[in-house]
C-alpha cells in the first residue's frame, strides 16, 4: 500500500488517503465556545491541503472541564449550527472529518476556577509549574455515569451536526489516559486495581458512543502506546487494552505517547527510553499491530514521505501527522505531485524541560493562529516570543471562560 490508496474503515466507510490530520489543541473558540471564524479558515486550509482525514482539536465533553482556554465544547445543541458549519469546510474536498472528544481530568489548570475530577487524589508532578493544577477530587460512581453519559452525548450531537466520526482521547494524560495509568488510578473499585478495572471506564465510553450512533458513523480511540514514566501504563498495557477493544466496533486506533509529566508526543520521556527522531511510536505500533482487529494509526513526529512510507511499510493503515501540518497545510498535496517537502520547527534546547516544552506546544499554536489568518507560517519565530505571546493570550481567555461560566451558573 502507499500514502494516496484509500483506507476502508470496518464501518463500510472509506478514507480517501493514508494522510491524517492529526489532532492539535487549537484553542480557537468564539466566546460561546463553539468554532470560530479562524478555526473555519484553518480547516479550510487543512481540507484544501489533501489529508484523508483531519482530526479536530479537543473539543469538550463538558464546559466545566477544559483542557485549557478558548476551547470548543460541544455538550448541548445551542451552538450546533456553528459545529454544522465547521463539519461543512472540513469535508468540502472529500476527507473524512472527525472530533475528537475529551475531559481533562487533573490536567485543567486550576486558574479556570473549576473543580478537577481524576480517578484519585493524586496531583500532577511538574516541578515549579505543580501549583499551576489542583489536588483533584476522586471521582464518585455518580461522576463517572455522568463522564460516560457525556461522551456519548457529544458523540451524537457530532453525528447530528454533519461529522463523520468521532476519536476518543484515551492518551496524553488525560481522564481517561488517567484511569489506565496505575500512577494515577490508586482505586480499590471496579473502575481501579487490574487492568481490566482500569480499562472499563473507556470501555463503556466506547460501548456507550457506538449505542448512540449510526453504524457509518466512526468511532475511533486515541491511546497511548506507553506513558514513557516508570510505573505508568506500559506498552504491554497498551496491547491489552486493545485486545478488549477488539470486537466492540472501533474503526480505527491512533497510537501515541507521554502526558503533561513525560511529553512523549514531542519526543521526550522519562523512563530512560529514547525515542526516534521520527515516526517516535513505530516500534511499539508495530507490537500493537500484531493484535488489534482495527486499522492503527501512528502519531508522532513524521515529516517526510519516506518515513509515512516506512510507516506503512511495516503493516500500519494511517499516518497521522501534526506539526508538519501546521508548518505546511498542502504537505499531502505536495508529496502527492513528488515533492520533497520535510517542514520542521528548530529545535528548542532549553535546560528546563517542562518549560520548552510549553513553548513547543506555544510555537505549534503560534503557526495554527498564522494559517486562521489566511497568513504563511513562521516556523522560525523565537520559542520566547511565541510562549510569551501565547501565555498573554491565555489570561485574556482564561478571564474570558471565568465570566462565561460565571453567566451561565447565574441564569
Amino acid at each position: 500500500m502507499n500514502l494516496f490508496d484509500p483506507l476502508d474503515l470496518p464501518n463500510g466507510s472509506t478514507i480517501p488517503n493514508r494522510i491524517a490530520k492529526a489532532a492539535m489543541e487549537e484553542n480557537m473558540a468564539d466566546a460561546d465556545h463553539a468554532p470560530s471564524e479562524q478555526l473555519l479558515r484553518l480547516y479550510q486550509a487543512w481540507a484544501e491541503g489533501g489529508a484523508g482525514l483531519l482530526i479536530s482539536g479537543n473539543v469538550m465533553v463538558d464546559s466545566r472541564a477544559m483542557t485549557g482556554p478558548g476551547g470548543v465544547v460541544l455538550e448541548d445543541d445551542a451552538q450546533l449550527a456553528r459545529f454544522e458549519r465547521w463539519a461543512r469546510v472540513g469535508r468540502a474536498k472529500g476527507a473524512q472529518f472527525w472530533l475528537q472528544i475529551n475531559h481533562p481530568g487533573r490536567q485543567m489548570q486550576a486558574n479556570l476556577g473549576q473543580p478537577t475530577w481524576a480517578p484519585s487524589a493524586v496531583a500532577l508532578e511538574l516541578g515549579n509549574l505543580s501549583k499551576r493544577f489542583a489536588t483533584p477530587q476522586e471521582m464518585t460512581a455518580a461522576m463517572i455515569e455522568e463522564v460516560i453519559e457525556r461522551f456519548a452525548r457529544t458523540a451524537r450531537l457530532g453525528e447530528q451536526a454533519g461529522f463523520t466520526g468521532v476519536e476518543i482521547h484515551a492518551a496524553h494524560g488525560y481522564l481517561l489516559s488517567q484511569f489506565l495509568s496505575p500512577l494515577s488510578n490508586q482505586r480499590s473499585d471496579q473502575w481501579g486495581g487490574s487492568l481490566e478495572n482500569r480499562a472499563r471506564l473507556l470501555l463503556e465510553i466506547v460501548k456507550a458512543v457506538r449505542a448512540v450512533v449510526s453504524p457509518s458513523f466512526a468511532v475511533a480511540v486515541k491511546l497511548n502506546s506507553a506513558d514513557f514514566q516508570r510505573g505508568g501504563f506500559s506498552a504491554e498495557d497498551a496491547q491489552q487494552v486493545v485486545r478488549l477493544l477488539n470486537g466492540l466496533g472501533v474503526d480505527l486506533v491512533e497510537l501515541s505517547g507521554g502526558s503533561y509529566e513525560a511529553p512523549a508526543m514531542q519526543g521526550q520521556a522519562r523512563d530512560g527510553r529514547t525515542l526516534a527522531r521520527e515516526a517516535y511510536f513505530l516500534e511499539f505500533a508495530r507490537e500493537i499491530r500484531a493484535v488489534a482487529s482495527m486499522p492503527i494509526m501512528v502519531t508522532g513526529g513524521i515529516r517526510r514521505a519516506p518515513v509515512a512510507q516506512q510507516v506503512l511499510d511495516s503493516g500500519i493503515e494511517m499516518v497521522g501527522i501534526g506539526t508538519a501540518l501546521a508548518i505546511d497545510p498542502n504537505l499531502p498535496r505536495d508529496w502527492q505531485l513528488g515533492l520533497g517537502s520535510a517542514p520542521q520547527l528548530p529545535p528548542i534546547t532549553w535546560n528546563n524541560k517542562v518549560l520548552a516544552s510549553l513553548a513547543n506546544m506555544a510555537v505549534v499554536k503560534y503557526q495554527l493562529h498564522q494559517l486562521s489568518q489566511g497568513r504563511d507560517s513562521q516556523p522560525g519565530v523565537s520559542p520566547l516570543w511565541a510562549l510569551v505571546t501565547q501565555q498573554v493570550k491565555d489570561i485574556f481567555r482564561t478571564r474570558q471562560y471565568r465570566h462565561w461560566m460565571a453567566r451561565r451558573q447565574a441564569s
